[in-house]
């Protein structure tokens, strides 16, 4: 039996205006996209037993969540993108050669400021107790864990 802990996070920080220009996803990013969301997940997958371990595998997947995700394109390189499902933040990522360089935090400043222009509801997310840096990231920026929830399941 393994134990997952997430934590339900709400925004609790103040209205966040954002100029970064976000492309939505089509599927001619699919390869890129899948590679670089595959590398941002993997080593979560793996040390929790989630499999597959590279979730994304046929663009099929994405058909349903493909107009929620925003893709940061810069140099016609993808740096990172969002997903914004209503009022939730989902599948925040970046490419790893942009990592620690602020466009995490650009991409949830993007995120919440999107969601407040579009819907009353509180924002919130979901986020693994492993991801430490993005828990990190999420407080700095004004989430607070409302909720914890674990899930369990055999191996």
């Amino acid at each position: 039996m393994i134990e997952i802990i997430a934590y339900e996070m709400k925004y609790v920080g103040n209205t966040i205006d954002s100029s970064l220009k976000l492309n939505h996803y089509d599927d001619s990013m699919y390869d890129v996209y899948v590679q670089i969301y595959n590398e941002c997940f993997y080593e979560m997958r793996k040390t929790l037993e989630v499999q597959p371990y590279n979730f994304y595998s046929s663009p099929e997947q994405l058909t349903v969540k493909k107009d929620k995700i925003h893709c940061w394109i810069e140099n016609n390189e993808l740096i990172g993108s969002v997903a914004c499902n209503g009022n939730e933040i989902d599948d925040l990522i970046v490419n790893k050669k942009y990592r620690g360089r602020g466009y995490g935090e650009q991409l949830l400043h993007f995120a919440i400021s999107h969601i407040q222009d579009t819907s009353e509801a509180p924002i919130k997310l979901h986020v693994a107790k492993w991801n430490e840096k993005a828990i990190k990231l999420y407080e700095k920026n004004g989430f607070k864990c409302v909720n914890v929830e674990k899930i369990r399941r055999d191996i």
